[in-house]
């Protein structure tokens, strides 16, 4: 119910509380290494892992991303809502609206990040990153893996997962699916 950034400030810190709960459990924390400990997100999760990895990111950030581009990425923008631009006369009134909210709801420069000692690698499936700073990603503090999917119309590749394989020269771009959509990475 949470969707976007009032839950993306608080999934870093839900990680690290899982992994000490992990570690707390007689039964389960025998199979964990506390410092080398390996994090996988897909879409708001790939967010997450971005911030892991020590991305730094902003409302403020995403609502930039979103005025100067809602056409080209405005699921991103407006949700997967059933509204969508169909190239008629309601596209105007549509995209004012969505300018509108997105001036009112994501007007808040404060940068967000989280770090986890523990966590030594993590994984990001087409994650969602227009609303990083590309820069604090350039070289991240663990190693970075990336999966991308270049048919992705929920969180368009240019704006999301291939900018962030541009920003970073040392991530490891594990995946490219030339035909995959936002869900190619879910189970059938």
């Amino acid at each position: 119910s949470d969707a976007g950034p009032a839950s993306w400030k608080r999934r870093p810190h839900e990680v690290s509380a899982a992994i000490d709960a992990v570690l707390a459990d007689a039964r389960f924390a025998p199979l964990l290494q506390a410092d080398r400990v390996g994090a996988y997100g897909m879409s708001a999760g790939g967010h997450t892992m971005l911030a892991l990895a020590g991305g730094r990111w902003s409302p403020a950030a995403l609502r930039d991303q979103c005025l100067a581009h809602l056409e080209e990425d405005f699921v991103t923008c407006v949700g997967p809502t059933t509204t969508s631009l169909n190239g008629d006369s309601l596209d105007g009134i549509k995209l004012s609206l969505a300018r509108w909210v997105i001036g009112w709801k994501l007007d808040d420069p404060t940068t967000y990040g989280h770090t986890d000692a523990r966590i030594a690698a993590v994984v990001a499936g087409v994650p969602h990153a227009a609303a990083f700073d590309l820069a604090t990603l350039a070289t991240p503090r663990v190693p970075l893996g990336l999966i991308t999917a270049r048919k992705d119309v929920w969180l368009v590749p240019r704006f999301h997962g291939l900018a962030v394989v541009e920003a970073c020269a040392g991530c490891d771009w594990l995946v490219d699916l030339a035909e995959g959509g936002h869900g190619a990475l879910l189970s059938p």
